[in-house]
């Protein structure tokens, strides 16, 4: 009877033993052991076993990760005030750098996008902002990855998602693209001009050279003139073409 009794406590130490035991590892994680508060080693994902009340097991999740960095208010190197906001993609590939060389790595990478977000855009001009983003974004990916490296974390991209403007300065925005069509429209229609006068200006030099094809030109103008519902028609006679009609005289 003792030894039932002997055997049924140690069954139920054992039962209550087996939650602290057995650990389940998913595929996306990693699991960093600490035995008696030392770094142990990290256990791949599967059906894992450690010691209980000995071996503490922390989970790391190592999937691509994604960090809202909310809009940040800066001043622009031309003094332009603006509110950026951004979003940063990093993993973790060290998992025991990110439990033990920081206290809070995703607090802790927020953080750093934060103060990296509001210096490079002190450093950048409004126009480098607007036109030239994808620079931006692999010079914030840059600095944010160097400062989370000793943390085991891999910044992978960093995207500038809106930037908003003051309103006098999109009125300013504004007036200024309106004013560029203007000087472009103006550009288009002084060229057109200019190649309607060359092209004049060698319709007139050959239309001199062959005196013929004046009078060609002239006949066509009177056969459009005569298509208008006119009583009264008057035209002038240019000398030039009674002379084709007149007979040379011989010498």
């Amino acid at each position: 009877m003792d030894y039932i009794i002997v055997i049924a406590v140690i069954a139920a130490i054992v039962i209550m033993l087996l939650p602290a035991t057995i650990k389940i590892v998913y595929q996306y994680e990693a699991g960093v052991v600490f035995r008696l508060g030392r770094l142990e080693k990290t256990k791949a994902p599967g059906l894992r076993f450690i010691i209980p009340f000995i071996d503490r097991m922390r989970k790391v999740d190592t999937r691509t990760l994604t960090m809202d960095v909310p809009a940040q208010e800066a001043i622009t190197r031309d003094n332009v005030t603006v509110k950026v906001n951004a979003v940063v993609y990093f993993r973790v590939m060290h998992p025991e750098a990110a439990v033990v060389e920081v206290f809070d790595f995703k607090m802790a990478t927020y953080q750093i996008a934060q103060t990296t977000l509001r210096s490079v855009l002190g450093q950048s001009e409004l126009d480098e902002l607007l036109a030239h983003r994808e620079k931006l974004n692999q010079k914030l990916q840059q600095i944010i990855d160097e400062e989370t490296e000793p943390w085991g974390i891999k910044v992978s991209v960093v995207e500038i998602k809106d930037v908003e403007l003051p309103a006098t300065m999109q009125r300013a925005m504004a007036a200024q693209a309106e004013a560029e069509r203007e000087r472009r429209a103006k550009i288009v229609h002084a060229e057109g001009e200019l190649q309607a006068s060359q092209k004049l200006a060698e319709a007139g030099k050959i239309i001199g050279a062959e005196p013929t094809t004046l009078q060609l030109r002239y006949l066509q103008t009177l056969t459009q003139i005569a298509t208008e519902k006119t009583t009264i028609l008057v035209f002038p006679l240019p000398l030039e073409i009674l002379s084709a009609f007149v007979p040379k005289e011989r010498k």
